[in-house]
């Protein structure tokens, strides 16, 4: 086996996802970017955030954290897709959260048990307590 098919035959093993409930494929090489992020953001537990590019970088494409923050937009598994739970490098909340701002947005994660660090400026999810380790 040559390298490149090594390389090739790891990422496959790598992200391949089974879930029925979103109705994807079990081969991520047969689901769209959007797809692969949802199925990644699904895996985040109750009381925990991923970053934009941390999920970028388990779906395999790590410069990708913009597009992430564009399929959340547009979530259309709203309630089975936490798409709340993801958050900036800083802990700080999306200000366009698609489903009623960042206020939800916090209100969702809050009801979690995630708690907030305020600084007088601005208002951060606990990076150190709440990221997820994936």
């Amino acid at each position: 086996m040559s390298t490149r098919e090594s390389q090739q035959k790891l990422e496959h093993e790598r992200v391949q996802v089974h879930d029925t409930e979103l109705g994807m494929v079990n081969d991520s090489a047969d689901m769209s970017f959007s797809q692969r992020v949802y199925a990644v953001v699904k895996r985040i537990p109750r009381g925990k955030v991923a970053t934009y590019g941390q999920v970028a970088a388990l779906i395999g494409s790590p410069r990708s954290s913009r597009f992430v923050g564009f399929a959340l937009h547009s979530n259309p598994y709203q309630g089975v897709v936490p798409c709340h739970r993801v958050v900036f490098k800083d802990g700080s909340l999306a200000p366009g959260f698609a489903f009623g701002g960042p206020q939800e947005q916090r209100k969702l994660l809050e009801a979690e048990g995630v708690h907030f660090l305020d600084n007088g400026q601005t208002v951060t999810v606990d990076m150190t307590q709440y990221q997820w380790e994936a």
